[in-house]
C-alpha cells in the first residue's frame, strides 16, 4: 500500500505563492499527480510527473505558475504555486500510480491524499 499525505495549504492573497507537500510513504511510485476541486465544481487535474525521469504535464490553467518537483531523499513531492489567482482556490490532492503513467486522467491513479485547502483571496 501507498499513504499519501498532503501539508502546506492555507490562505493567501491574490499574486502571492505557496507550496504544497505531498509525503510518500509504503511502496514507492511510479507517477504523481496534483488535482484540484473548487467548490460546486468536478475535480480536475493540475500536473503529473514520473517520480524518477521528468516527462511532466501541466494543465493549461497553471502552466508557467505552477511547478511540480521530487525529492527521493525526502520521498516527498512539491508543488510550488507562483502568481495565485482566486480561481485557483481549491481543495488540492495528490494522487499516485506504481506503473510510472503520467497522466491528467483520475482513473489512472490508484492512490490518494486526503487533500489540502488552498485560498487565494481577491
Amino acid at each position: 500500500q501507498v499513504r499519501l499525505v498532503e501539508s502546506g495549504g492555507g490562505l493567501v492573497q491574490t499574486g502571492d505563492s505557496l507550496r504544497l507537500s505531498c509525503a510518500v510513504s509504503g511502496r514507492p511510485v511510479g507517477a504523481v499527480g496534483w488535482f484540484r476541486q473548487a467548490p460546486g465544481k468536478e475535480r480536475e487535474f493540475v500536473v503529473a510527473t514520473r517520480w524518477i525521469g521528468g516527462g511532466t504535464y501541466y494543465a493549461t490553467s497553471v502552466k508557467d505558475r505552477f511547478t511540480v518537483s521530487t525529492d527521493n531523499a525526502q520521498n516527498t513531492v512539491y508543488l510550488q504555486m507562483n502568481s495565485l489567482k482566486p480561481e485557483d482556490t481549491a481543495v488540492y490532492y495528490c494522487a499516485a500510480n506504481q506503473g510510472a503513467v503520467v497522466s491528467g486522467l483520475e482513473e489512472h491513479y490508484d492512490y490518494w491524499g486526503q487533500g489540502t485547502q488552498v485560498t487565494v483571496s481577491s
